[in-house]
């Protein structure tokens, strides 16, 4: 992580969101430093996805601003890339894995795109970084959840982004594709010096890689490095009723959060 004189690639201040007289979040302040990796937990309905709207300019906030790289964040700014929640293709979808990788690279573009010998040499430097080269002309629906999910990296990576925000991107994948696609977005926010939103409700494979979180839950949020802000008495003042943090074996078990059916929890202890 750069030192505190870089000039964040992500700046959000006084940001408030609210849907009628709901309110998400207000007051947050949150600067995203090149080559920071933050992790966003929360209850669902916490507005996580929503920030992440916000940042990618399809969600106004209700009040305070962001900011990209010094001017205010717009929609369709190709340095901002994103990586959704793992869906697997539909058996049949005629794709191959480099067609999905070559989406990020002119996919925007109306119109069929014209084969060249630059651009696929391009997608299989996007493919050979993402660690796909071996099923790059396989159909996309032929594939583990695991690599589609390296595909979708790879074609969030195509717009040379300054900012990759990444919204449940583990969610439905085993421990081995789990830390796998983990490992994989660590590398690449190191090599290119961005930042990294992730979205998440279990902290534990990213953990390592993590520098902060930014914790949503009860209107309200906390921002801090994880020993500061995954604590029994800081989770506890941010529900307003009694939370346990348990670290056993390396791993952070949240106990007790109020959010009773929704799927926040670092393991599968909660609830």
């Amino acid at each position: 992580m750069t030192g505190p004189a870089a000039t964040p690639v992500l700046r959000i201040r006084d940001g408030a969101l609210a849907y009628g007289p709901r309110r998400l979040w207000s007051g947050l302040d949150l600067d995203v430093e090149p080559g920071e990796f933050i992790a966003v937990l929360g209850a669902n309905g916490s507005g996580k996805t929503s920030l992440l709207r916000a940042v990618l300019g399809q969600q106004p906030l209700t009040e305070g601003s962001i900011e990209f790289l010094g001017r205010p964040a717009r929609r369709g700014d190709r340095r901002i890339g994103y990586v959704p929640q793992q869906k697997l293709a539909d058996d049949g979808t005629p794709l191959r894995a480099r067609d999905l990788v070559a989406l990020g690279i002119d996919g925007h573009r109306f119109g069929l795109p014209l084969p060249s010998r630059s651009r696929r040499a391009r997608v299989d430097a996007l493919l050979a970084e993402v660690g796909a080269e071996g099923y790059a002309d396989a159909g996309v629906s032929s594939l583990s959840g695991g690599e589609q999910q390296r595909l979708r990296i790879g074609q969030a990576l195509a717009g040379e982004p300054r900012l990759l925000l990444c919204d449940e991107p583990l969610l439905s994948l085993d421990l081995a594709h789990q830390r796998g696609v983990s490992e994989l977005i660590d590398r690449q926010r190191q090599a290119r010096q961005m930042g990294v939103l992730f979205v998440t409700h279990d902290i534990n494979p990213v953990l390592a890689f993590v520098d902060r979180v930014l914790y949503l839950a009860g209107g309200g949020f906390r921002i801090g490095p994880p020993d500061e802000v995954l604590r029994s008495d800081v989770l506890s003042e941010l529900y307003g009723s009694p939370v346990d943090v348990i670290r056993t074996r390396g791993r952070v078990i949240v106990v007790g959060t109020p959010d009773a059916g929704h799927d926040h929890h670092h393991d599968d202890e909660v609830e």
